[in-house]
Parts: structure tokens; C-alpha cells; sequence
């Protein structure tokens, strides 16, 4: 049996730029890894099989469509393995469809255990590699701790990033599809005569202000730099949303924004107390389903137990 541990993210930063040819958009994607997380436990089994424990695991899929079983199965044809075998379960604390990558993060989890439990010692290059073939965010999950992500968010530079922030993450009801909020983001640019191709919409950069106050460690700053492009489109999609931010933010948060493509809501807070104030705020506020106070940046996926050898 092998567990890994596996972090959700918030997006500090998260520049869209226009359609690309493909269909994604460029993007200045500024990871932050935070510690709630979930943990994937790999054990032998026959064929690849899932199973999953939480308070959202019944919008968990069990079949191929999840990013876990997808992993395992990338990683076994990657090696050759032609039958591979292992039963995977997920303890789900990570927000589904949430914003935070939960996905992304159970299939880089996936990845890292079948590695260890199936003895392969793949490089952490190749890891990544695999893990840009499953999606945009899933190699932040393996690399953790704070890293600029630049193409569709899957080419990482790692990030300096001094001392411990406070995040509090208010949980939605429902998730919000990532395909639907850039639809949206799009539709509003059109709207508003920005337009949404290449030609119109410049190529993002990470703003150099909020890099200064990661490579500080000074929450004060980087609550005044925090951004999402992605923000109007999730709240014109979900409107209580402004809701969730006015209800943070009037409990003393640093700063609030939407989570990645959302709906989960993030809250910058000066400290852990400050941190549980919000959260409790928030819980009692009747604008989302809860509110989990915790900290980053933390590292990424690591295996946290296994066999003796």
C-alpha cells in the first residue's frame, strides 16, 4: 500500500489571454499550494478500479473519466505494462469542481503512487511530462509550493516565496465547469469590445509587484495584487458569489477573489487567528456551504506511506 499526499491550489495570480488555434489561452497562471488536500492510497488490484471518501465523494466519478484512473493507466503504457493492476482510493477534502484543481491534484497523486507501488522509479521529469498529458494543472500538484505556470498553465517556473500565508477557502454549492467560465470570459470581452483573439487580447505576464510580496512574505502586499481574469465570468455564471466575497471581506479578510474558474472563494488573511475569525464568519454567514481556514505554500505531491523495502 502506498499513500500520497496531495495539495489544492489558488490561483494568486491568473492572467487569460486570447483563443488560442487550439482552443486553450495563454495564460500567467501564478500557483499557490495550500495545505487542505486529499490523499490517494494505491493498493494491488485487478485492473483499475476506484472508490472515494469525503464530503463531496458521491460527485466523484469511479470510472476512466477520473484523472487517478486516467494516471495510472498513462503511466502503465508509458512502461510498457500491458496489465496494470491497482485498486485506488481517494480521501476527498478538496472542493469538486471548486476552482482548487482537486482533479488535477487526485491525478497527480495517482501518478506518484502507482510509481512507487509498482516499484518503476519513473524521473520526476517524465513525471511531469505525463502530467501535462492529463491537463493544464496537474503538474503543479507533483511540483507544489508556488511556481508561475505559462502556456495553458503547464509550463512551470518555481517561485520564491518567503514565510507562511493564512488562506480561508469558502466551499459553494455545486461546482462551475472551467470550459463554461472561459466561454464566459470571452463572451463578456466580446461584449465589451475587447474581443477574445489573439490579435486583440495581449499575451498575460505575472505582475512583478505580486512576485515581490511572495519572495517577501508579506500578505499585505499581495492582497493588494491579488487578480483573476476569470473572476467576472464565474460570478456572472453564479451571481451569490459577490455575496461570498462581501461576506469575507467585511470579516476582515486581507483580500477575497474567486478560486481558479471558482465557485470556491479565497480569503488572504493576516494570520492563522485572523484566518479562523474569517472562516467562522463565513460559516455563519448563510453564503456558502462551509469555510476551511489553512496555510501555504506547502509542497507537492509526496508519498507520505509505503512499504518497507
Amino acid at each position: 500500500m502506498v499513500t500520497v499526499r496531495v495539495p489544492a491550489k489558488v490561483n494568486v495570480q491568473l492572467g487569460v489571454g486570447g483563443v488560442r488555434p487550439d482552443g486553450y489561452h495563454d495564460l500567467a497562471n501564478v500557483f499557490f499550494a495550500v495545505a487542505l488536500g486529499d490523499q490517494v492510497t494505491a493498493t494491488p488490484g485487478e485492473g483499475v478500479t476506484l472508490s472515494c471518501d469525503g464530503p463531496d465523494a458521491d460527485a466523484v466519478p469511479l470510472d476512466d473519466s477520473n484523472l487517478a484512473a486516467r494516471a495510472a493507466r498513462l503511466l502503465a503504457a508509458h512502461h510498457g505494462l500491458a496489465d496494470p493492476g491497482v485498486h485506488l482510493h481517494i480521501d476527498k477534502a478538496i472542493p469538486v469542481a471548486g476552482g482548487m484543481a482537486g482533479g488535477s491534484a487526485d491525478g497527480a497523486a495517482a501518478l506518484l503512487a502507482c510509481d512507487a507501488l509498482w516499484g518503476l522509479d519513473t524521473p520526476q521529469p517524465v513525471l511531469l511530462e505525463l502530467a501535462a498529458e492529463l491537463g493544464s494543472d496537474v503538474p503543479f500538484a507533483l511540483l507544489g509550493g508556488v511556481a508561475l505556470g505559462r502556456g495553458r498553465g503547464e509550463l512551470l517556473e518555481p517561485l520564491p516565496a518567503a514565510g507562511t500565508f493564512h488562506w480561508v477557502f469558502a466551499v459553494a454549492d455545486g461546482g462551475l465547469s472551467t470550459p463554461a467560465v472561459f466561454r464566459e470570459c470571452d463572451r463578456l470581452r466580446e461584449e465589451s469590445g475587447l474581443g477574445s483573439s489573439l490579435a486583440d487580447v495581449p499575451t498575460p505576464d505575472a505582475d512583478p509587484a505580486l512576485l515581490a510580496a511572495l519572495a517577501e512574505g508579506d500578505p499585505v502586499a499581495l492582497a493588494a495584487a491579488l487578480a483573476n481574469d476569470l473572476q467576472a465570468a464565474a460570478v456572472s455564471l453564479r451571481p451569490a458569489l459577490a455575496d461570498t466575497l462581501r461576506a469575507g471581506t467585511e470579516a476582515g479578510a486581507l483580500a477575497a477573489l474567486v478560486s481558479g474558474s471558482g465557485p470556491t472563494c479565497a480569503f488572504l488573511a493576516k494570520d492563522a487567528d485572523a484566518a479562523a475569525h474569517v472562516a467562522a464568519a463565513l460559516r455563519a454567514s448563510g453564503t456558502c456551504r462551509t469555510a476551511h481556514a489553512t496555510h501555504g505554500p506547502v509542497p507537492g505531491a509526496r508519498v507520505v506511506s509505503a512499504p518497507r523495502p
